[in-house]
């Protein structure tokens, strides 16, 4: 990435500031000797603005940057003394949004060790092939998890809320260097349609990353920043990052609650909202506060926006929503501005700085403008592979998103939905987000989805899923004739079944596995 571009974006969010001789070189010096994983990006805001509140929650605790790093490094100290944790080893870190989360991330990587981000919605099942697949030495879990955890194998350290504050209060003195290798942090893919699979995410090795993101998403730094996504997302671990670059404060709470969280960005005057585009449909449906808060910028990523959501939001909130569409394997793909969505409210924008995009036939040809085909991203943060060893396919230096997609005359990229989700019945291609996002727009409709179900006679056919807004009715034959008025007749779903909410997982993305026990 090219040096003006850097200083130029660096200076506009406000991080070329000057500050005390003392605390600027220590700040640097943090990052020459720790690097930019999540312990140097945090040594280096303790340096500059030790003081400055970092984590604030739902209970009134607040820690400022310099209590946090000290927590984190008694935390290290404390795992490595008490429970033998050492360089190279995984920790599971099974944990709602709260520092104790964070701490225990910054104190893994302080040790080298690779934190495994558990999603807080997977079953016992599921839990017990993470721990043995990600070969996990410690789980550091909340104490709600209790039950999840007790089948777990007995070698397994297990570290609830009471033993973790006992490791930091019991930590003995030291000296932390920086380890030999990176720990690197494992996300684990959404698993909406099985295991999921852990995906080695790289360390930053400069600005490059957040530069790209800062230069499209205007935040600034100390901003005050609500991370309402959850941190062991891709999305809400980069609203991490950033926020810890940006020595922003951060305001966190345990679990989505639309009025909680108005409530939250008005008190603490919360400049940046990052959150998944169904917490926004939530925020919707509750009344807003008197005087509205005063967001300069509302981030989401995570899942598809839905197509009336984007103008919704924007009328109601003002014109400060930032959609990224990316992924766990390649980080960030393409960023639409609030101008982009008032344009065109289903589009993903365009590439941000230093990022290429190429839309791909299956041959890894490009495909004319305008035309459908597989989406394949570069830039500095792709994934170094899945930790079983499988990787993705890959055309000169792109990554394949797995995603289909196209780009219109204006430049701007529409997703059209997994490969794998696309829909073939009678022989023709039906993409379900075309057909959920025309659904969506009917009044009665709080959400909608559509997926393929198995038909004798056409292969797969289409089912409709639709959750009505309270007291409101609709008529299945009414829903088809409406599809059948703007779309093709192979994108009219023969099939219709109200529910009373769309099962999704903690990120807010469709169950569709949950959708097809439906049809048995």
């Amino acid at each position: 990435m090219d040096l003006p571009f850097v200083v130029a974006t660096l200076t506009r969010r406000g991080l070329l500031t000057p500050g005390r001789p003392i605390r600027v070189a220590s700040q640097l010096n943090a990052l020459r000797t720790w690097g930019w994983s999540l312990a140097g990006e945090l040594r280096q805001a303790a340096a500059r603005d030790p003081g400055r509140p970092a984590v604030l929650d739902e209970h009134g605790t607040e820690l400022t940057y310099q209590e946090l790093l000290d927590r984190a490094e008694r935390l290290a100290r404390a795992l490595r003394a008490a429970l033998g944790v050492q360089a190279g080893d995984r920790i599971g870190v099974l944990c709602r949004n709260h520092h104790g989360l964070i701490e225990t991330i910054v104190a893994a990587t302080l040790l080298g060790v690779d934190a495994v981000l558990v999603n807080t919605g997977l079953s016992a099942a599921q839990l017990a092939t993470v721990a043995e697949e990600q070969r996990l030495r410690v789980l550091v879990h909340d104490d709600e998890f209790a039950e999840l955890v007790l089948g777990l194998p007995a070698e397994l350290h297990r570290v609830d809320e009471r033993a973790h504050a006992e490791l930091i209060a019991g930590a003995l003195p030291g000296e932390l260097r920086p380890p030999e290798r990176d720990g690197r942090i494992i996300v684990l893919t959404s698993g909406t349609t099985g295991s999921p699979k852990g995906a080695r995410r790289p360390t930053p090795n400069g600005f490059g990353p957040l530069v790209s993101i800062i230069d499209r998403i205007p935040l600034h730094t100390r901003d005050t920043v609500m991370i309402a996504a959850p941190i062991f997302h891709t999305w809400g671990f980069a609203a991490l990052q950033v926020s810890f670059a940006l020595r922003a404060t951060i305001v966190l709470h345990r679990r989505f609650d639309p009025t909680a969280t108005l409530a939250a960005l008005s008190t603490h005057g919360c400049d940046a909202l990052f959150a998944v585009p169904v917490m926004l449909q939530r925020l919707l449906e509750v009344p807003p506060p008197d005087p509205r808060p005063a967001l300069k910028v509302v981030a989401v990523s995570g899942s598809a926006l839905p197509g009336g959501l984007a103008p919704a939001f924007m009328d109601a909130y003002g014109d400060v929503l930032y959609n990224l569409y990316g992924s766990t394997e390649v980080s960030w793909a393409s960023i639409a501005g609030p101008a982009d969505l008032r344009e065109a409210p289903t589009t993903a924008g365009r590439p941000p700085h230093g990022t290429r995009l190429e839309i791909l036939d299956d041959s890894g040809e490009p495909v004319p403008g305008g035309r459908v085909g597989r989406i394949f991203v570069g830039n500095e943060m792709l994934f170094e592979g899945y930790t079983s060893g499988a990787t993705r396919e890959t055309h000169d230096g792109l990554l394949d998103t797995g995603d289909l997609g196209r780009v219109n005359t204006d430049g701007l990229l529409f997703v059209d939905g997994r490969a794998d989700d696309m829909i073939v019945s009678g022989g023709e291609n039906v993409f379900p987000s075309e057909v959920e996002d025309l659904l969506a727009r009917l009044p009665q409709v709080r959400e909608a989805a559509v997926i393929g179900v198995p038909d004798p006679e056409y292969g797969q056919r289409l089912a409709a899923f639709l959750a009505l807004h309270p007291g409101e009715t609709l008529d299945p034959e009414a829903v088809r004739e409406y599809v059948r008025h703007y779309l093709a007749r192979f994108s009219v779903p023969r099939d219709v079944v109200f529910v009373k909410y769309l099962p999704r997982n903690a990120t807010g993305k469709v169950l569709t596995r949950e959708l097809r026990r439906y049809f048995g």
